[in-house]
């Protein structure tokens, strides 16, 4: 049988408002994003929710499914983005954070890495003046100052392209007018990357609207320096429940998943009570859990004048490898400081 998944881009086009738009005929926001990213898988959804999302996109249930199509994800070699929320080709992707906890950084860092691709990155400014923009905007290939520039660029540009804009282009209804005039130009060769510089979008239910792909960011990484401060719970992708993500990588995201909720509820009980408070059964998971949250930091490229640190780029397989050797405890002789901002374990 073909696998199944909701055609996000066509539902994004039909309907803008899409919390509000849920919510008045009784669908959860939450419901909707789920079934966005495949948090929820799209064949146990209910009949009246995938009629309900029909009816406000004004197409048929039909149209509103896509099958047998596969997702690609774009490498970022940012082992956290790339291991627990994959970057989806072609997708829309929404950063989720309060100010301050490293998002900026995080889209530096893209940019830069971008350069060495085949991908060609475009940053509409906000609509107002933001100094926090200081020294990220000047690593994307072109900048621009409106919807129209943009969208002449973008029809110029060849090969693939990373759009990065702020969310104020959605409470105006321009983005939505400048994704349909792309579509009707046949223009398809974009991944969209959105902010909110506000910080306001961590309290919406869908401050973007849909989305293939969600980074969450976490104020209790941030907090304690551990960048880049990627939600490993949160933070999902559209690639993630389907057959588009490798079966291994599937079940290894999820036995790390599965060490780090377990990992942080023992945290919350050595915050309060020290670690003589955690049972003997459960301090090898404990461990184990500091180790892997160590080892998803990473030293960037971008931020080199800053930290005295050489960037590292890690492949996805290496990831992989590396995780599968922290939760079998080969490497269980190594310290929480050992594998923190190291890049690889080879």
């Amino acid at each position: 049988m073909d696998e199944i998944r909701l055609n996000v881009a066509l539902l994004r086009r039909k309907v803008p408002n899409l919390t509000t738009a849920a919510k008045s005929i009784g669908i959860r926001p939450a419901t909707v994003s789920n079934l966005c990213t495949g948090k929820i898988d799209l064949g146990k959804a209910e009949v009246k929710t995938l009629v309900g999302l029909a009816t406000l996109a004004n197409c048929t249930v039909d149209e509103l499914i896509i099958r047998g199509e596969k997702l690609n994800m774009i490498e970022t070699q940012i082992k956290t983005l790339d291991f627990f929320a994959p970057l989806v080709k072609g997708g829309t992707t929404g950063l989720v954070a309060r100010p301050g906890m490293g998002q900026l950084v995080i889209l530096a860092e893209l940019m830069h890495r971008f350069k060495e691709s085949d991908y060609t990155t475009v940053f509409l400014l906000p609509t107002t003046e933001h100094s926090e923009l200081d020294g990220t905007t000047e690593l994307a290939d072109f900048v621009t100052v409106s919807i129209d520039e943009t969208f002449s660029k973008l029809a110029e540009l060849q090969g693939n392209i990373i759009f990065i804009t702020d969310k104020s282009y959605i409470v105006s209804g321009e983005l939505l007018d400048l994704q349909e005039k792309l579509v009707t130009e046949s223009i398809h060769n974009i991944t969209t990357i959105l902010l909110d510089l506000s910080g306001e979008v961590v309290d919406e239910d869908m401050p973007y609207g849909p989305l293939e792909t969600v980074w969450q960011l976490d104020t209790d990484l941030a907090t304690r320096h551990l960048y880049p401060a990627i939600h490993p719970i949160y933070s999902t992708s559209s690639i993630i429940e389907g057959v588009d993500l490798d079966e291994r990588h599937f079940n290894v995201r999820q036995r790390a998943q599965k060490l780090l909720r377990r990992y942080r509820e023992l945290r919350s009980i050595v915050t309060v009570h020290g670690i003589n408070k955690i049972p003997e059964t459960e301090l090898g998971t404990y461990k184990r859990g500091e180790r892997l949250e160590a080892y998803f930091t990473q030293p960037f490229f971008v931020a080199e004048p800053f930290t005295g640190q050489e960037g590292r780029a890690v492949s996805m397989s290496q990831t992989l490898m590396d995780v599968e050797s922290i939760l079998d405890g080969k490497m269980d002789h190594l310290s929480v400081e050992e594998l923190k901002y190291k890049g690889s374990l080879e």
